[in-house]
């Protein structure tokens, strides 16, 4: 189980969104730059964070992307469904009929909670936070020293 490439992609945009002062607009190259993407593949991941509301598109010369005030506490949860779509660990989790197996299946309950505890680790986990780990971790970086010198 792994989460695609545009669901990582998302979250570090929306960490780096975290962090810039609220209402700061950043632009899709630097948006790309800041989560190490193409930018063209960053578009389709703009375009479904806007698209869920948590991320403002700005157009124009002072266009740009913002984290709204209000989902600035979103949860990795929202972020990754937003991009992804509910998080599913099996198929017989997508409904109570999706397998005839579920009623007596023994696995069916360790993927139930298997899902659930996926979820609330992501659910407790919010950008705000990641952004100050970020913000704490650059703080606490050495400076850079040329190889050369």
């Amino acid at each position: 189980m792994q989460l695609t490439r545009a669901a990582d992609y998302a979250i570090r945009v929306m960490v780096h969104l975290a962090g810039l002062p609220p209402e700061t607009r950043a632009s899709r190259a630097e948006l790309a730059e800041a989560a190490e993407c193409p930018e063209q593949f960053l578009s389709k991941v703009l375009q479904s964070l806007t698209r869920a509301g948590l991320v403002l598109s700005h157009r124009g010369n002072t266009g740009g992307f913002e984290l709204p005030n209000v989902h600035r506490a979103a949860s990795l949860l929202e972020v990754v469904e937003a991009i992804e779509g509910p998080i599913r660990l099996n198929i017989c989790l997508n409904s109570e009929r999706s397998c005839a197996r579920q009623e007596w299946c023994p696995a069916h309950d360790v993927w139930v909670e298997a899902q659930a505890a996926v979820a609330q680790v992501l659910r407790d986990a919010s950008i705000t936070s990641l952004a100050l780990q970020a913000a704490e971790r650059k703080r606490e970086e050495p400076a850079h020293t040329p190889a050369w010198k």
